[in-house]
């Protein structure tokens, strides 16, 4: 196994790894910068194929998590936690109470929330066992569940509108044509709120329950998962899974804007360059998809969710920031955006 040589290394604090023989607990905690503030990042339960590949995921996780929290202006470092198994089959509570007995031992400077492959109730099986978790629904609030994945989605909704009006001079959505890649959480409250804005949905997805729905409700149109990416769209919202933008499909993309939830889009930093050059403005991933991190905070913090969403609507300062750094010295989006976020957490 490789740690220190590991492409997503970066100089990371502290990297643990944990387990527990009688509920069969193997997970590992990254912590990358704590800086600003005590690392916060989800708990990601996966049946990894290798334990290098849990260490690169925990890493490369655990670094975005440090910038999204300082481009978001929280005071919180970025870390992450995995869970080697399948959620499908090999959750117990007596393994997330293990989970918490090891964020425990970390001492504070990693705070856990949910993730792929973990819920809500994971967390309050956790919280029996330590302080240092968040996206838990202490009930005082009505209108919060300990699900953030609604704030993600605001969040993202509020990137799209800032890259539209960068774009084409305003963000009005009425008759805009959005691609959905993936009707999860996130993706689906996404579709929502860009129906109730007016837009033109195309979705796509594994679940067809899912996409079903979407058509019910939102009147949307339907393609492939093979043809999501290069469908005839003014706006391509990857919502699912990380690395769609390559070498492969960069000049098959039809859209001008890309904004969306899912994590690490680009399969390389020197994707975003070529976006630049073909003209296709992205809206950095970590930029706008950081609601949920901002609300499992203001949770934490007891405050109303009123103050969590206007915090959220300042993800539109920052985008503007960026694009027109971006703008005026030709840079890529996802270089400038890197570089505001070492500004604020102070990178050495």
């Amino acid at each position: 196994m490789n740690v220190f040589s590991d492409t997503a290394f970066d100089g990371h604090e502290q990297v643990v790894f944990a387990s527990d023989p009688d509920t069969g607990l193997k997970t590992i905690i990254a912590v990358h910068n704590t800086n600003l503030g005590p690392s916060l990042g989800g708990c990601r339960m996966w049946p990894y194929a290798s334990e290098q590949e849990a260490i690169h995921d925990v890493l490369r996780l655990s670094r975005g998590m440090t910038y999204k929290s300082a481009l978001a202006n929280l005071p919180l470092g970025g870390g992450k936690s995995v869970i080697i198994g399948d959620p499908r089959s090999q959750k117990t509570p007596e393994l997330f109470r293990a989970m918490g007995r090891a964020v425990e031992r970390v001492g504070g400077r990693y705070i856990v929330a949910e993730d792929v492959g973990t819920s809500p109730a994971d967390m309050e099986q956790i919280a029996s066992q330590t302080q240092h978790v968040g996206g838990i629904n202490d009930g005082k609030d009505p209108t919060r569940t300990g699900d953030p994945s609604p704030f993600t989605a605001y969040g993202v909704f509020i990137g799209l509108k800032e890259a539209v009006r960068f774009k084409n001079g305003h963000e009005d959505l009425a008759g805009l044509r959005v691609a959905v890649q993936g009707l999860g959480n996130v993706g689906y409250h996404l579709c929502r709120m860009l129906h109730a804005a007016g837009a033109c949905l195309v979705v796509s997805d594994l679940n067809t329950n899912s996409v079903n729905r979407a058509v019910d409700e939102f009147g949307a149109t339907t393609v492939s998962v093979d043809e999501i990416l290069y469908t005839d769209a003014d706006v391509l919202a990857p919502c699912a899974l990380g690395g769609v933008v390559n070498d492969r499909s960069i000049d098959k993309i039809r859209a001008r804007i890309i904004a969306g939830a899912a994590n690490n889009q680009l399969e390389a930093d020197r994707h975003g360059e070529m976006l630049r050059e073909a003209d296709i403005l992205y809206a950095p991933d970590y930029v706008i998809n950081a609601g949920g991190v901002v609300e499992v905070y203001y949770c934490r913090e007891g405050k109303p969710v009123a103050e969590t969403n206007k915090h959220i609507e300042g993800i539109a300062d920052t985008v503007r920031e960026i694009f027109e750094r971006a703008d005026s010295q030709n840079l890529s989006t996802g270089f400038v955006a890197d570089r505001l976020a070492e500004e604020r957490f102070g990178k050495s």
